[in-house]
Formats: C-alpha cells, structure tokens, sequence
C-alpha cells in the first residue's frame, strides 16, 4: 500500500516562531530567577510591534521590553528596510497575576491543566523521528545558519520547508516533493536564487538518496519573496504545533509549547510521551510507536493512555509518573526553553534535551 506523510518546518523569522521564541525567551529568564515560575505566555507580532500577553505566579521580574528585543535582533531582524527590527519594535505588555482559583486549587504535584498529549517515534531515521519531518527542519536550520553566516548573504529571516514523503509496506521510499518559500533581498534574480538553494541546500541534505528524478522541488512559486516577516503577516503563538511535533505522521494532541512553564502538562507530558515512544522504539519492541496520555487539571497522573502496542505492563508502569515525577526527571526547572523553540523540540542531539535520552527502563 502507497501513501504519503507531510511535515513543515520554519526559518527562525517566521511570525508565528518568532512569536514563541520570544515566549520562550520570557519564560527561561524567569525559571532563571525563580525556578518554580507558573506562567503562560503568549505574543502576537504584527509590523512594529510586539504584544506580550498572559498569566503569571512569581517572585522574578522580566525585563519584558529588552527581552523581546533582543530576541528580535538575534534572529536576525536588524535593519529598517524589512519593516520590523528589534531596535525600533513596539513593545506591549499584558501580563496578568495567576487567577487565585487555579493557585489554590491544583496542588503542588498536581496537573497545571487538562490536555491530550501525543509521542511518537519511529525506526526510519537515526534520531527516530519522521523523515519528512528531518528533511523540513534540516532545510529551515540551513537556511537559517546560510543567511547568518553570510554565505548566502541575500537570504532575509522569513522562510518556510514543506516535505511530502511516499510509503511503501509503511516504509518511506521516496521525497516526492520539497517546496521552499524563503525571503529574500530585492537585488537576487529567481534564477540566482534557485540555484544558489539547489547548491547548498537541496544537494547536501542528508537524506538526498530519496530525491530522484521525478521529486518536484519548488522555490518560492511565486518568484518574488522581498516583504515578509511581521511586516506581510500577522504572528502568534501556538500556531506551529504540527512544524514543532511529528507533522502528518500522527496526530497533534492539539495543545502548543512555548510560553508554558512545566506544571503545564500538555508541554511536559509531551515531552514524557516522546521519551516513552522513542524507548519503545530503540528497544526494538516496536518498529513505529505512538503513546496517548489524557490528563485533568490538579491530578497527579494521567486518566488514561493508550500505545499503540499490545503490552499492559508498560502501560501499567507509566500510570506511576506524576506530574513532578517528568519535572524532575527532565530536569524541567532550568531555563532550557528558548533552545526548543529555536531547535525544535524533538529530535534534537543537545544535552538538556533529557526526553530524548534512552534510559528508561520498562
């Protein structure tokens, strides 16, 4: 049987991720401060300026202003002429306090939220996750370090990677298309362009051997890419679940990461179910793995979990980690954030990334 699975990536100027890594950048210089923070965050980013909302229980101050800022100018939004910089960018801040219910009512090792959370992983790629989704991010990650380093000095922050996968017998045997939208300076001609990507993009991914001569690779279709960013779209967060998980290959638990400190279930847990499915996986108990949690607000464990695999002593085992028990075990209380709304959440090699970790025992 033939299908095909999808995945998006997106360069680090894109509204909507700009808008959780500023999340995020709040959130670690908070944790910083003041490791058992509670906030969520959220930012909208529209041309020139920023507008950072949410709830918060602390004993640590942000500098909310120079946070969001900076971010702005390490993304590389440094210059007048792309309609939104970090050296003139508005700033807005609605931060409220924690509503007193949900303070008094979730205890300390209880869940700071009722959600569904999905893991996954699988044995087609070395880091176990999608190939589509490898492929997505490996490209957005190139254009980001090409247009940093100057070797493709003509590359502007804005940019976006879509990948589509065929299966066969559940196996990926072919990268069907690849379409690349990225920003560009007015001077660089489409042909230049194009084939300055092919070059140093499309000819030195590492999954190149599924490219054959029928994949369709477009760049930008439109021809023109010069106005984009905050100044042609609208930012906010939350809206690149499916770029921050596993794309098409499963389905999202539907709640977003960046801004939500770890007594936020739907973040923390989601890390737990990826460590959980990447085990399975690596532990050869399973090809491909999905793991499913529910959980309610102010409850220690999950209320329910389902695998994708016939074994009831796993299932078993994980209704005995709490709430604190991944906090923990993740080392959840250090301002590790940023990082994953810059590199991504899952399938990243860095050392505070302990959800990717191969440890557990079953």
């Amino acid at each position: 049987m033939r299908y095909i699975q999808s995945a998006e990536s997106v360069c680090l100027g894109h509204p909507d991720k700009i808008a959780d890594i500023i999340a995020d950048a709040i959130l670690d210089d908070l944790i910083k401060k003041d490791p058992y923070t509670r906030a969520s965050i959220e930012v909208l980013i529209t041309m020139g300026l920023i507008h950072v909302a949410g709830e918060i229980s602390t004993d640590a101050y942000a500098d909310i202003p120079t946070i969001a800022r900076n971010t702005l100018i390490e993304i590389g939004y440094t210059k007048p002429e792309y309609g939104f910089d970090g050296y003139t960018a508005g700033v807005i801040t609605t931060i409220n306090d924690q509503s007193p219910e949900l303070a008094l009512g979730i205890p300390s090792n209880g869940a700071g939220d009722s959600c569904i959370v999905v893991g996954y992983a699988t044995d087609e790629t070395d880091n176990y996750m999608p190939l589509a989704s490898n492929v997505a991010n490996e490209i957005t990650k190139k254009l980001d370090t090409l247009r940093k380093d100057g070797t493709l000095e003509f590359l502007r922050p804005d940019g976006k990677a879509i990948v589509v996968v065929e299966y066969e017998d559940d196996k990926p045997v072919r990268i069907q298309s690849i379409a690349i939208m990225i920003q560009h300076e007015p001077y660089i001609t489409e042909k230049s362009l194009r084939e300055a990507i092919h070059e140093e993009i499309i000819k030195k991914l590492k999954y190149r051997e599924y490219i054959d001569e029928k994949t369709n690779i477009i760049i930008n279709p439109l021809g023109r890419f010069v106005i984009g960013g905050p100044m042609a779209d609208t930012g906010l967060t939350g809206r690149k679940i499916v770029a921050d998980t596993y794309g098409t290959a499963v389905a999202s638990g539907g709640s977003a990461f960046s801004g939500k400190d770890p007594t936020k279930i739907d973040r923390s847990a989601s890390y737990f179910a990826r460590y959980v499915a990447k085990n399975i996986v690596a532990k050869k108990i399973a090809s491909k793995c999905k793991v499913e949690m529910v959980y309610v607000i102010g409850l220690e464990k999950p209320v329910a979990i389902n695998i994708s695999l016939e074994d009831e002593k796993i299932v078993k085992r994980l209704y005995n980690f709490t709430v604190n028990d991944i906090i923990e075990m993740f080392n959840l209380r250090k301002p590790i954030y940023k990082k994953t709304a810059v590199l991504g959440h899952f399938g990243v090699d860095e050392e505070e990334f302990l959800w990717e970790n191969l440890d557990l025992n079953f």
